[in-house]
């Protein structure tokens, strides 16, 4: 099909915004034609195929399987980060703190440590426990700057112990990361997450 005027553009646009939400939210057993046809009903002023207490059931029961298929995956996600820092914690290199943050020292700095009130420039690359980059700023070529108390407790632990101009990798727990709930679709719950560490200087 061809979108050769605005209002078919639109058109379009609306149905890929439409079709983006539907696609971020999937379940088990999703049927297009169904949706297609609720959205004719809808925009036709017609009548519903379904009733209001069918509807209501239905939704109640998609939402209690998407919720277990959820919880399915964060149980898994929790395991395999345990399994992780299980076996990361044997490297002789490797320092667990008793909050269960992991640290290697990759370079050793010789500035002043920051305090919990200090504003930090750093440099990080983070990945997930698979290797799979999440954010970095490095990458993107310009350095962080953010007060120490102001990031994921893992974060705000391990600066206080580094001197500026040291590198170290961390391996976070995800109660000390983004906990159970995870952040914003990018950070899935239950997450033990990985980061290179540099810390460029204290403001």
């Amino acid at each position: 099909m061809n979108f050769d005027t605005t209002e078919q553009r639109v058109s379009y646009g609306v149905g890929r915004q439409l079709g983006d939400q539907l696609r971020n939210n999937p379940f088990k057993d999703f049927d297009i034609t169904a949706v297609q046809a609720g959205i004719s009903d809808a925009l036709a002023d017609a009548t519903s195929q379904v009733s209001d207490e069918d509807l209501n059931e239905a939704f109640s029961v998609v939402s209690k399987k998407i919720e277990e298929q959820e919880q399915a995956v964060a149980k898994e996600a929790s395991a395999e980060g345990e399994k992780f820092l299980a076996e990361n914690a044997k490297r002789d290199e490797v320092t667990v703190t008793e909050s269960g943050l992991q640290y290697e020292v990759l370079v050793t700095g010789e500035g002043e440590k920051p305090s919990a009130d200090s504003t930090v420039s750093v440099h990080y690359h983070g990945t997930f426990t698979n290797g799979d980059v999440f954010d970095s700023s490095v990458d993107r070529g310009q350095p962080a700057e953010f007060p120490v108390k102001g990031v994921i407790a893992g974060w705000t632990e391990a600066l206080q112990l580094m001197t500026e101009g040291s590198k170290w990798k961390l391996t976070i727990p995800y109660d000390l990361a983004y906990g159970e709930r995870g952040s914003q679709g990018s950070i899935p719950a239950y997450a033990t997450l990985v980061f290179e560490v540099e810390l460029l200087s204290i403001k």
